[in-house]
């Protein structure tokens, strides 16, 4: 996709649609950006995978203002119209894992995947958390990381809104401080080297995953990659177009700054309400 999408365009078609890690009721989730990028696409099925809505945060205080909601019904209603559904969940909303095979409200809940591209390629379709030693052997230092992360994110904020009255474009903190890290880049490697050796493992082409909040698509040891990224600050989606290929969209460098401005203002105004999805979910 290129240049700036336009707020008048008409939707694009896709024939699958990846995404992960939005994390609703948090206030970092990109509800908003979420929203618009769903209302400028159609697609004949969806991945939804994992960190959907985050239950990690929403142990400590409720928060889910109206476009939260708004996503979550958005969603479902593409699973009424005939679009192919389906939830795979990941170490946020773990809970929902007690119901693979279950259908709600259209969409099928499942550990995994197997996806087959147009043009005959075969990905395995993860969250990926299950290849974090941290989240699976130390969780008490996974949930110090996720406090940690909810700071950057807010710092983030901040520093957007002063770039933007400054006449800069949308930065990640976030991704800066990983791309500089030397242990947060060695993490990285280390997750996506164990992901692509599970796909190789499994006999697919690649492998489909998010978890780690990087959008990438890139070849490990002859099995494709491909992470898609995040809705808490990148805002990026893995689509596959109807003749198979893929791409990555980062939906926020698609938009303007009025757009992304007028998201925040309408979070930050919204009020909480309880979402009539997350009441068919277990406590």
């Amino acid at each position: 996709m290129d240049g700036p999408q336009r707020d008048d365009a008409p939707p694009t078609h896709y024939r699958t649609v990846f995404l992960s890690d939005i994390h609703l009721g948090t206030r970092g989730c990109q509800a908003e950006l979420l929203l618009d990028f769903l209302r400028h696409m159609t697609c004949e099925q969806m991945y939804l995978i994992g960190d959907i809505v985050d239950g990690w945060r929403m142990k400590g205080g409720w928060y889910w203002p109206q476009t939260h909601n708004d996503v979550v019904q958005k969603l479902l209603r593409l699973a009424r119209k005939g679009a192919t559904v389906t939830y795979i969940p990941g170490n946020h909303d773990d809970r929902v894992r007690d119901f693979c095979g279950v259908h709600f409200g259209g969409v099928v809940v499942a550990r995994d995947a197997i996806h087959q591209t147009a043009d005959g390629r075969r990905f395995l379709v993860l969250h990926g958390d299950e290849f974090d030693g941290v989240v699976r052997h130390a969780p008490a230092l996974a949930l110090a990381g996720d406090l940690a992360y909810r700071i950057v994110l807010t710092l983030n904020t901040h520093v957007n809104r002063l770039r933007r009255r400054l006449g800069f474009g949308y930065w990640s903190l976030s991704a800066f401080l990983k791309s500089k890290v030397k242990n947060a880049l060695q993490f990285i490697d280390s997750f996506e080297q164990a992901v692509a050796a599970e796909a190789h493992r499994r006999g697919v082409d690649g492998v489909i995953c998010g978890h780690i909040h990087k959008a990438e698509m890139r070849d490990i040891g002859g099995v494709a990659y491909i992470n898609d990224g995040d809705w808490v600050e990148s805002c990026t989606a893995l689509v596959e177009h109807p003749d198979g290929r893929l791409e990555i969209l980062e939906w926020a460098a698609l938009r303007s700054w009025s757009m992304i401005e007028r998201a925040r203002v309408a979070e930050t105004r919204a009020e909480a309400i309880t979402a009539p999805m997350l009441e068919t979910l277990p406590a």
